[in-house]
């Protein structure tokens, strides 16, 4: 089992930093879980007996890595959730982008996935049941034909950073899905900043995680 790396624990919340390539939950891949190595870490912590609670309160795409909260009990999981869907957390990404944009934008699309190809596509407006999707964005360096970008979402559509860069001809790099991602790379996109009402406290709480000292990352000088 990979280790984990806890980045802020108390006795309702764990934030965590979520390996990349390492889905959120169980899937028909059978590999290893984000939820199962929380679950293994607190009961081995705590020397608890029996089945323990860990509640999944948002997720993260496989090949992205970065802060993730897992609540420890359902009172906290039920209260997160609320803010995650209603829009009172807030999730900052950091990715490095191919090409130069203007310093900052605004993103508008409709997007719609294909569950059969597991792919999102942007459009103009909810034909085929397509979904709103926003982003904010700033452009915090540019080096060698890259720009590293820091986002703010709005929303929460599947692959939605990914698919609205490169609509934009600004693929995330590495991104072999949606951009020129070759074999071996891995996407250039990370959960940076996460911000939430503690759900027993009610104060802001704010965990940050780097991006690891790797290319691309390494090119950027990164606060």
């Amino acid at each position: 089992m990979k280790s984990l790396n806890v980045l802020y624990e108390d006795n309702h919340l764990i934030f965590i930093e979520k390996p990349v390539n390492v889905p959120t939950q169980a899937d028909i891949s059978g590999d290893e879980d984000v939820l199962t190595m929380v679950k293994a870490y607190i009961k081995e912590k705590y020397n608890k007996p029996g089945n323990v609670y860990a509640g999944l309160v948002h997720r993260l795409d496989r090949p992205v890595g970065g802060v993730m909260c897992v609540a420890k009990t359902s009172k906290a999981a039920s209260r997160v959730s609320e803010q995650i869907a209603g829009r009172t957390s807030e999730k900052i990404y950091l990715a490095v982008i191919e090409g130069e944009m203007q310093k900052t934008g605004l993103l508008e699309d409709y997007l719609i996935k294909d569950p059969k190809t597991n792919t999102t596509r942007a459009q103009k407006d909810e034909r085929g049941g397509a979904k709103y999707a926003a982003l904010s964005y700033e452009v915090l360096s540019q080096k060698s034909g890259l720009s590293l970008v820091k986002i703010c979402l709005h929303t929460g559509r599947s692959h939605q950073i990914r698919v609205q860069f490169s609509s934009r001809n600004h693929p995330l790099w590495g991104d072999n899905r949606y951009g020129h991602g070759k074999p071996g790379q891995q996407i250039a996109l990370w959960a940076h900043e996460l911000s939430i009402d503690h759900p027993t406290t009610k104060e802001r709480l704010t965990v940050t995680c780097p991006p690891p000292n790797k290319f691309p990352w390494n090119e950027f000088e990164i606060e």
